[in-house]
């Protein structure tokens, strides 16, 4: 019974930080406890139906965060333990409260980027250059493996997906094959950077003290091999069914807004300032990031007073609403359902941790499978749940590994997600993206291949980092 009860933990979106404060009561068998599993089992049904019910991720689990910690909050208060469960809640919110702002300014640079149509030049610049399909396959593909470590995968994926579906949009085959190679070099890409995922965020951001050492900013670059190979080794392969024709058609070369590339150059500046904050200062990344906000919100009002405009989609989606220059514009379209949506899990999860039910999955996985063992399956795991959520279920638990398995486990959720078109944001982006071209079923033909390159990468982690073990 407990291990179905950890594994059915482990299987829910898990997106908060293990409390600080161990509840004083474990109510894992107790109706508030089993009451709380059910409600987040539950939301977390409604999340993985969002497609077919068009009910927004966020919604269910906000609602259920709310309930989750009336609950406990009420069985607590009923015994006369005070603060307690307030203490827990603070720390869960103040966890979200640093992620919500790093996000919030990543989303913001990101769109500000694209209005000025820094990713659009790169997309016709690509078409323009005439490449056959097996060119595009290998380019896109590098691309996308280069630029989800500062980008997220999500939107890597879409940006490269444009320029398969632009150019090689009638040939289902290529853009079949093409798809599948960006969502595993977008994911495989995000792992070896802080920046890459928010899986790797959310590691880099715990400031993990591991049993043989710390896990510093620098210590995700280790997982660059071990990362490249898992695209590497499939790619290769599949390679050889990509047609070997050109495509057809060309397209005008679409310049960059004014103010793009130095947009571009402070958003460098603000992970720079954001690595800097966490390991000069010690301080939380967030302050850097926050930053360079500032410095992004001081040039938008330069772009102002020289007469720059705003272009916002119109409500026909086709044409554009000039307006000054606004850079809480670009705020406003950050994926506040995301954003939400990590708010309800983070919530949620942490009340099942104050309840006690990820203690007893660390016993049940870590315990007794071993942390090698257990940080591959979890990357099986998130083939079928997300690897955000799984991956926030590690923390969440904060088993005793040493710097390796920390890293081993990064590396697993971050390209396990892989293995199927709906393990991950991109894969699921993209199969909207190309509909009718890129499919689950597409994408399975090919997941033994891809679980290939999982395996390799494994494998070259374990012998190129033993001496992080």
């Amino acid at each position: 019974m407990k291990f179905l009860l950890g594994l059915l933990t482990l299987l829910t979106p898990s997106v908060a930080f293990a409390t600080e404060h161990s509840a004083t009561h474990v109510l894992t068998s107790h109706w508030v406890g089993i009451s709380a599993l059910v409600l987040f089992f539950i939301a977390y049904l409604l999340v993985m139906a969002e497609e077919f019910i068009h009910l927004r991720k966020s919604k269910p689990v906000v609602l259920t965060a709310g309930i989750i910690w009336a609950l406990i909050a009420w069985y607590y208060q009923a015994n006369d333990i005070p603060h307690v469960v307030e203490a827990a809640f603070r720390h869960n919110l103040l966890e979200y409260a640093e992620l919500l702002l790093f996000l919030i300014v990543a989303m913001t640079y990101i769109n500000a980027m694209d209005e000025r149509h820094v990713f659009e030049a790169l997309r016709t610049w690509l078409i323009r250059k005439g490449l056959s399909y097996k060119a595009l396959f290998w380019v896109t593909g590098l691309l996308a493996f280069f630029i989800s470590p500062i980008a997220d995968n999500l939107t890597t994926a879409l940006l490269m997906g444009a320029v398969v579906l632009a150019v090689g949009g009638s040939n289902k085959k290529f853009v079949l094959l093409a798809c599948i190679n960006l969502v595993v070099a977008a994911n495989a890409g995000g792992t070896f950077s802080p920046f890459g995922d928010i899986t790797t965020l959310m590691v880099w951001q715990k400031n993990i003290i591991a049993s043989n050492g710390a896990v510093t900013f620098w210590t995700f670059f280790s997982l660059f091999l071990p990362a490249l190979l898992n695209w590497l080794v499939p790619a290769s392969i599949m390679s050889f069914a990509v047609p070997d024709e050109k495509p057809e058609g060309n397209c005008n070369q679409l310049p960059m807004r004014r103010g793009a590339l130095v947009i571009v150059s402070l958003f460098l500046i603000t992970i720079v300032m954001a690595v800097m904050a966490h390991s000069l200062l010690g301080l939380p990344p967030v302050l850097g990031m926050m930053t360079g906000l500032g410095l992004l919100q001081l040039y938008a009002f330069v772009l102002k007073t020289k007469g720059e405009k705003t272009h916002l989609p119109s409500r026909n989606g086709d044409l554009s609403t000039p307006i000054p220059y606004d850079i809480y514009s670009k705020v406003a379209r950050a994926e506040w359902d995301t954003l939400f949506f990590f708010y309800g899990v983070i919530l949620c999860v942490g009340g099942l941790s104050f309840l006690g039910y990820l203690t007893l999955v660390s016993q049940t996985i870590y315990g007794g499978w071993g942390a090698t063992n257990a940080n591959i399956a979890i990357g099986i795991m998130s083939a079928i749940v997300d690897n955000i959520p799984v991956m926030f279920a590690v923390l969440s638990m904060m088993p005793d590994m040493s710097t390796g398995q920390w890293m081993l486990v990064t590396l697993t959720a971050g390209v396990g997600g892989s293995l199927l078109s709906i393990g991950s944001a991109a894969g699921v982006a993209l199969m909207g993206q190309a509909h009718g071209s890129y499919t689950f079923f597409g994408h399975l033909k090919w997941t033994p291949v891809i679980a290939l390159g999982y395996a390799t990468s494994i494998a070259i982690h374990l012998w190129l980092n033993a001496d992080m073990f």
